[in-house]
């Protein structure tokens, strides 16, 4: 995939800079009042996040300070309002109640490059019960790709927790059975062969459960594989972000160096039953055909 050059490495002003434009981008208003997002992910190239590491508490402490004063300026009424000669005609922006919530990541899809800042927010939307509707959750995705700048916003219902379906059977042959929410729909995944990848997958990553989710989730998150003399099954953790095992954390099989990493070739064993946890953001139910 071709992509702009960039001339320069991101610089701290301008990661906060661009997560005051996602708030400014994702502002909705309401009757009385105008919410912004109030949770922010934003994703680096491995040089910028690195190069940052060591002031990244300062970055987030700034950017709260930017996004308060962003509300104040936003909500200043202009000479003519103060002297009520003319009306407000958009409700005041209100902080989020918990502060804003502002984390780092790196940025791991293929085509990012130094000087690149993705940013994904979220902002929770109130039901709005005299219209019979539920409430929704609002994300806004911001990029500056190559200098240029993007700005992408969806709905998604906060659906109300379905009953638990029963577990489903593997399939005839199949060795165990995956289950899991990916986009808000429910999938099962019959294995059929003695190791699969897991991951977001992409451009030179192949991936057997391709997941579509944050990028907290990895390319290549994990191997999974079944030992045919055995019937055990053992996980590889290949990311960035850690995979658990119902909830305990399973050993990095990976060893980074900057931009190179080295496989370790470590091994978690796989109880027959458990829950994998992927970057804390997805799960995974897994069962073995022998668990029956």
């Amino acid at each position: 995939m071709d992509r702009p050059p960039t001339a320069n490495p991101a610089t701290a002003r301008e990661i906060i800079l661009e997560i005051v434009r996602n708030m400014r981008d994702g502002l909705e208003p309401l009757h009385y009042s105008t919410l912004p997002p109030a949770i922010f992910h934003v994703y680096l190239h491995t040089d910028d996040l690195e190069r940052l590491r060591g002031i990244l508490p300062r970055i987030v402490e700034e950017a709260r300070r930017a996004l308060d004063e962003e509300l104040e300026t936003l909500n200043k009424a202009s000479l003519a309002e103060r002297f009520k000669l003319s009306r407000r005609t958009e409700p005041k922006i209100v902080a989020p109640e918990g502060g804003w919530q502002i984390r780092m990541f790196e940025n791991t899809d293929e085509d990012c490059g130094p000087g690149d800042i993705s940013i994904n927010s979220e902002l929770a939307l109130p039901g709005k019960d005299q219209l019979g509707s539920g409430s929704l959750t609002k994300r806004i995705a911001t990029r500056r790709m190559g200098g240029v700048e993007s700005t992408k916003q969806t709905y998604d219902p906060v659906l109300p927790a379905p009953t638990p379906a029963p577990a489903a059977a593997p399939a005839p042959g199949a060795f165990a059975v995956i289950e899991y929410e990916d986009g808000a729909v429910h999938k099962t995944y019959n294995m059929t062969k003695d190791e699969i990848v897991v991951g977001r997958g992409g451009r030179d990553y192949w991936t057997d459960i391709k997941l579509d989710t944050l990028p907290d989730v990895s390319r290549e998150h994990f191997r999974l594989r079944r030992d045919p003399a055995s019937g055990q099954f053992f996980l590889k953790d290949l990311s960035r972000l850690g995979t658990t095992i119902d909830g305990v954390k399973a050993p990095s099989s990976i060893d980074f160096e900057g931009a190179e990493k080295r496989d370790l070739n470590l091994e978690a064993p796989l109880p027959a039953r458990a829950r994998i946890g992927l970057a804390g953001v997805l799960f995974l139910e897994f069962r073995s055909a022998s668990n029956g």
